[in-house]
Formats: structure tokens, sequence, C-alpha cells
């Protein structure tokens, strides 16, 4: 990731079976990629799991915001201390 301020990038998923877009910036992209990899699962499945809880907050925010939220909760909780740098400059992709 070269620029932090790069503007959000679009990439599409499939969540429960339904295909959706997400826009978010690089810099959630590489720490969404690396949560996915840290708890060992797709990326496609981390997604759909913060949706759920989106879903059940008394006021859903959209799941970008959610997905945002989910990953500075989790640098708040330690677990996501252990991100793996430029994840998406390794060419991982969703």
């Amino acid at each position: 990731m070269s620029d932090p301020y790069h503007p959000p990038v679009k990439r599409s998923l499939a969540i429960a079976g339904h295909k959706t877009s997400i826009s978010l910036e690089p810099l959630f992209w590489d720490m969404l990629l690396a949560a996915a990899a840290r708890e060992n699962v797709a990326i496609n499945a981390l997604v759909a799991r913060i949706d759920a809880e989106r879903i059940r907050s008394r006021t859903p925010p959209g799941l970008a915001s959610a997905i945002r939220v989910w990953l500075v909760e989790d640098l708040r909780s330690g677990a996501g201390r252990e991100i793996a740098p430029h994840a998406t400059e390794r060419g991982d992709r969703c």
C-alpha cells in the first residue's frame, strides 16, 4: 500500500450465496485479508459473519461501515495486532 489515503476500491464478494460489491480503502482490504488469514477462513466467510452481526445490531450500519468498525474493534481487542502488512501488494485478492 503506497498511499494510505487512496480512495475506496470496489470488490465483489458472495455472502450467503448472494453477490454483493463492497467499497473499502486499500488499508481496510489489507486488514480484512489479514484477519481472514489469521482466523483461517475465507474472506467471504468473515464478511458474512460481520454482516450477520451488523444485521442483529439495533441500528445496522451499511456493510462497508460495519467492516471498518469490526476491524477497529478487532485491533482494540488485540487480535488484529498480528496483521500482515500490505496483503494486497503480495497479490492476495478476494
